[in-house]
């Protein structure tokens, strides 16, 4: 696991403090809610809260170390590797005659075709299969070479 080792400043935002520690917004504040991480300090000459550099170490400490500010054990998920992007799904092959999803996606378009339209579009657009291709792109591509022939 590696932190990022930014030069620290004398004073940050939470937020700042909370990419520091590489973890979402979210789950930085509910962690400094249950008590794994400490509070930051709110500072008369500033109005929003801060984390002074003592309370920096100690949030790279808990990070660093899995052992929270309350004594209680903090796990951290591992990051995606390849950005944060889900996964998309990978979409079915259309098999002859069982195109009825694709149909009913085309019909909420208000485009009404048949199986036999359908397959032959497919085939035209995807002549090595549809394996790997997203739901979305499928029924968007059948749309436009549907609507090209009428």
């Amino acid at each position: 696991m590696t932190i990022q080792d930014k030069s620290r400043r004398a004073f940050i935002s939470a937020l700042e403090m909370a990419e520091m520690l590489d973890l979402s917004k979210s789950r930085f504040f509910a962690l400094v809610k249950a008590g794994s991480f400490p509070k930051a300090v709110q500072i008369e000459s500033c109005k929003r809260p801060v984390y002074d550099s003592e309370s920096q170490q100690k949030c790279l400490d808990i990070r660093r170390t899995g052992v929270g500010a309350n004594g209680a054990p903090v796990l951290f998920n591992r990051k995606r590797k390849g950005g944060n992007t889900p996964k998309q799904r990978r979409a079915k092959e259309p098999v002859s005659g069982n195109n009825s999803e694709i149909i009913e996606a085309l019909k909420s378009l208000g485009l009404t075709a048949n199986g036999d339209a359908i397959e032959t579009a497919l085939r035209e657009l995807y002549p090595n299969g549809c394996d790997g291709i997203d739901q979305g792109e499928l029924v968007r591509q059948v749309f436009l070479r549907l609507q090209r022939k009428s």
